[in-house]
């Protein structure tokens, strides 16, 4: 009995040994690597990652099945998205190209002029007729010749022929002492308004000799008072010189100021929208401030450009006598009459230049009848268009009534 239950011991303890065996192999079977291989053309063949089955204990004692080939998927490579395209500027206007012939307008004076000539070029870009010429010089003025000689620079302008035109805007730069003769003399002093109005004459003459039509630019409010009274002395010395040397001078100090006639640095634009007019030193223009001058100047130069080529004659009423020759007192002679020219004058050679005289002791006109006396409003037949209610009856007038006493 003892040898019997020792073999059955023996025989139950083999076959816990083979089941644990067995359950190891199982337990093993169930880690199997994924596999993975790669092909050509950026592709991918990945093994389906499905759970391998399980092995049971008839696959151990009769065989495993052959399990079926891996499914296996195309991955295509995956596409970058193209970049969204960065904001731009709209492109600019295609730029016109300018006639051979086209009229020159020069823009002189000091870094205002500079602002202007650019809004000129803007306001005039799609004129083929017209070109604008910049020379305007930083920190210059009529005072300190020393430093930029204006009537100087002038005279080569003229002598080049280098424009048709003249647009002056000059005088921030004009509120210090005046150097001349080994003199010196303080802003807007005796002396110093003599010597200065001395250099304008000679500007503006130089351009009435050479016939060159010329727009002088006012100057407009400054924000610090003090500086912005002695502009406008300055400037009102422009205007009289602007007057007597023949020149056109535009005032815009009342379209920059406000509703009391003082500074403002906000305005109308050119829409008739506010916006800022000047820079923040209270003297320059703003972008749009420097448009609406170049639109003012386009209004002014309407008496001789209208799109072509400059075509004006000045009118004086003492050329072609003994007395053209002489210095014009202001107000009065060149420039100060402006027709556009049709004609030349027509001139007989052999015949004498008329005196001056003869202006004063000529005779005054004949004065001519009206064409259409006021009184015959009143003898207006009835049925024409001007009896208003009121005519005279043809058959009354042909017969007159007597009236029996």
């Amino acid at each position: 009995m003892v040898k019997g239950g020792n073999c059955s011991l023996a025989e139950m303890a083999m076959k816990r040994f083979v089941l644990c065996c067995l359950v190891s192999l199982v337990v093993l079977a169930d880690f199997g690597p994924a596999w993975a291989q790669p092909l050509t053309d950026d592709r991918m063949l990945v093994a389906q990652a499905e759970q391998p089955r399980r092995r049971t204990l008839f696959d151990l004692l009769f065989g495993e099945e052959p399990e079926p080939a891996p499914q296996v998927r195309q991955t295509q490579p995956r596409q970058q998205a193209a970049p969204a395209p960065a904001a731009a500027l709209p492109p600019p206007k295609p730029a016109i190209d300018k006639a051979e012939d086209a009229t020159r307008l020069a823009v002189f004076g000091d870094s205002l002029a500079i602002d202007l000539a650019r809004a000129l070029e803007r306001f005039y870009a799609e004129d083929p007729n017209l070109v604008v010429v910049e020379q305007g010089v930083s920190a210059s003025g009529f005072v300190r010749d020393d430093y930029f000689d204006w009537n100087a620079a002038l005279a080569e302008q003229i002598a080049a022929d280098s424009f048709d035109l003249a647009v002056v805007i000059i005088g921030i730069n004009d509120n210090q002492d005046l150097n001349t003769g080994g003199q010196s003399y303080e802003p807007l002093s005796e002396g110093w308004t003599s010597a200065y109005q001395a250099r304008l004459n000679t500007f503006l003459e130089q351009l009435r000799a050479a016939r060159k039509p010329v727009i002088w630019m006012g100057m407009p409010p400054m924000s610090r008072s003090q500086y912005s009274a002695a502009i406008s002395q300055i400037s009102a010395l422009h205007r009289l010189a602007a007057f007597s040397g023949g020149a056109e001078y535009l005032d815009i100090f009342d379209r920059f100021a406000d509703e009391e006639g003082k500074y403002t640095s906000h305005g109308p634009d050119v829409n008739g929208q506010n916006a800022r007019m000047r820079k923040d030193d209270g003297i320059h223009f703003s972008s749009a401030g420097s448009d609406k001058l170049a639109f003012y100047i386009s209004q002014a130069m309407r008496s001789f450009y209208r799109g072509g080529r400059v075509s004006v004659a000045v009118v004086d009423p003492l050329q072609g006598t003994d007395a053209a020759a002489m210095l014009r007192p202001p107000f009065q002679g060149l420039g100060q009459i402006r027709l556009l020219e049709v004609a030349g004058t027509v001139m007989p050679l052999g015949r004498a230049p008329e005196r001056a005289g003869d202006l004063l002791t000529a005779g005054a006109p004949v004065s001519t009848p009206a064409a259409f006396p006021l009184e015959s409003l009143l003898e207006a037949p009835v049925g024409r268009v001007d009896a208003f209610g009121v005519g005279v009856s043809p058959a009354s007038e042909a017969e007159p009534v007597n009236i029996a006493r």
